[in-house]
């Protein structure tokens, strides 16, 4: 391979910021080979500007938690970038076995193969500038979508506080039951709903997803006793079981890992700023009590299932097919030029060659599926989904009816939801922060857990009668805690390794979220009324054994993974790793030069 150079220079670059932008820290991590240097892959790199690109700063799953840090003066600011200097980052598209690597990650019919061009170039100025675009017209309405959901998911605790169960003659049973049947049917969607989006597009199914369970939810204006109730709470979940990871891997086709993180975080952080503003609509809605003769909760259903149609209605003009795809009726220039749609197209495919080789209507195989499924190595992040967030369920759940039995108003109870909405999303950005600082995923995601477990002590141990305020006080702290659902969600993708086990382990591990929701949906029984100190004394216990044991032995079992690779590969010489790597069936994270994330 030949010496890479700097735009216009005939040195070679070969001081010290251009080793930093090569190594593995810039190379996508599917592709790293260890940490010792001298095993790793030679990668022939773009050529770039000397230390100048935002780009090479950050590391992929860090974008978040960097710019944190640097607000907090706590790292040093990024150097200007600038804007004449190349962008382009280095991957396995600039070695000479272009051809051959065409052949093995991109399909035929894949919908941005016009747009692809290994040898194409771009600056810092025209990425950053694509990367607003995105950011205004597809990221945006990604948050406004799933703030729809959020809407129609959420608001059955906002009718709570205005008797919905009295009215209709519902006990805690039947409420419980409901929840629980809406967490099992979410789950029984996950899946089929990947494969409906993958078959259809997800720029189509979402909207078409949108619009079924706002109607369903709109629908509840009617509702009238048992029956009806837990109809409406299966049809809701139906529909949205599989909208979260249907969106994310919607997203992922515009941004590529170094930029995708610190989005997500965003997206799950306009979940709280959706909680506050229904909250506050709730409080409006609810007022219409005795308006025409029915319920406040009535019409807060009914209004805000109108919303959040009109959501799914738009979705269907303002989500185009991918980005070499963005021209419609509508929009006959389409969303980007020409050189846009080229720079969005080859950062991703630079980032993860991966996504090229799967067209977006391509529907998964049973095969793929069941090969999926029995990948072993997702079984830890299975099991972490399944029981870490089992604790936080029934606290939220009752929250509203607790309010209420403790003598708060309808109006009190909905504006005494709203602090934890906002302090949720400082601690959000806090574990953040925490997790750029320690470079670590195992122990920052058992800072849920973590935070939730002293929050549970006083329920147990506090004398009966509590005072309203001070389990206002306790509740709000503990629903406070920092998110990390999130952080375990970009963990599952990352230790994937191929679109196609991301798109399928992303619905498994959506499913066992679900299924802890359900079994969290069940924890308080009305026999333990009104402080069910019982259920407390066992979510202690889970909380202990999550703290104290899966999330060390999760960290432990891909540690040890990574080490039984890396002597496998420390063993081979060089000419029998790039035999490897360019014979081996191995794919994803089956392959000896991946490397999981612990």
């Amino acid at each position: 391979m030949s010496a890479v150079k700097s735009g216009g220079s005939s040195s070679p670059r070969d001081d010290n910021s251009v080793k930093s932008t090569i190594d593995e820290n810039t190379l996508p991590e599917e592709y790293h080979l260890g940490n010792d240097r001298k095993h790793s892959v030679k990668v022939e790199a773009a050529p770039l500007a000397i230390g100048v690109s935002s780009a090479e700063v950050d590391k992929a799953e860090s974008a978040l938690g960097s710019a944190i840090l640097r607000a907090l003066k706590l790292r040093p600011p990024l150097p200007k970038d600038a804007p004449d200097a190349i962008a382009t980052q280095p991957s396995i598209w600039d070695g000479e076995d272009v051809d051959e690597l065409k052949a093995r990650y991109i399909r035929s019919d894949w919908e941005n193969i016009e747009a692809f061009d290994p040898n194409f170039r771009w600056t810092v100025k025209e990425e950053h500038e694509v990367r607003r675009k995105i950011d205004w017209k597809i990221m945006l309405w990604a948050c406004v979508m799933f703030s729809a959901l959020n809407i129609d998911r959420g608001n059955i605790s906002n009718a709570n506080s205005d008797g919905l169960l009295k009215d209709i003659g519902l006990t805690q049973a039947d409420y419980n039951l409901g929840n629980t049947l809406s967490k099992l049917f979410f789950l029984i969607a996950e899946l089929p709903s990947q494969l409906i989006s993958k078959r259809v597009g997800p720029d189509r199914w979402i909207p078409i997803q949108v619009c079924i369970f706002s109607i369903i939810s709109g629908a509840q204006f009617f509702l009238s006793g048992r029956s009806s109730f837990l109809a409406t709470r299966i049809l809701i979940a139906l529909f949205q079981g599989g909208f979260i990871p249907d969106l994310i891997l919607y997203l992922s086709y515009w941004y590529d890992s170094r930029h995708l993180p610190i989005r997500l975080a965003w997206f799950w952080m306009s979940s709280n700023i959706c909680g506050i503003i229904t909250d506050f609509l709730a409080v409006g809605f609810l007022k219409l009590r005795g308006l025409h003769g029915y319920e406040g909760w009535r019409w807060l259903f009914l209004f805000e299932g109108i919303i959040t149609l009109a959501i799914g209605l738009a979705g269907f003009f303002l989500l185009p097919t991918s980005p070499a795809k963005t021209k419609s009726k509508w929009f006959p220039k389409g969303y980007f030029t020409e050189k846009e749609s080229k720079i969005i197209v080859n950062a991703v495919i630079r980032d993860d060659p991966g996504k090229g080789g799967m067209h977006n209507r391509q529907a998964l195989t049973l095969k793929m599926i069941w090969n999926c499924i029995l990948d072993y190595d997702m079984y830890p992040l299975y099991a972490l989904g399944l029981l870490f967030g089992i604790p936080k369920y029934p606290v939220g759940n009752y929250l509203t009816l607790s309010f209420k039995e403790l003598g708060f108003s309808t109006i009190q109870t909905n504006l005494l939801s709203i602090p934890y909405e906002v302090i949720s999303i400082f601690t959000q950005f806090l574990i953040t922060a925490i997790s750029e600082l320690s470079n670590n995923r195992s122990f920052v995601a058992a800072a849920e857990d973590i935070w939730l477990l002293p929050c549970f002590i006083p329920l147990i141990t506090l004398p009966d009668p509590i005072n309203p305020w001070s389990y206002f006080a306790i509740e709000t702290v503990l629903l406070s805690y920092p998110y990390t659902h999130a952080i375990q969600v970009a963990w599952t993708s990352r230790n994937a390794g191929t679109v196609q086990n991301r798109s399928v382990s992303a619905s498994l591990y959506n499913m066992f979220v679900q299924a802890s929701a359900m079994i969290g949906a069940n924890v308080y029984q009305a026999s333990d009324k009104p402080r069910y100190k019982k259920a407390n004394k066992g979510l202690v216990g889970l909380l202990v054994f999550n703290v104290v044991i899966l999330y060390p032995g999760t960290w432990a079992y891909y540690k040890w993974r990574n080490r039984t690779r890396e002597r496998i590969w420390g063993a081979m010489s060089e000419e029998e790793r790039q035999h490897y790597l360019k014979t081996t069936t191995d794919v994803g994270n089956k392959r000896l030069d991946f490397r999981f994330a612990a």
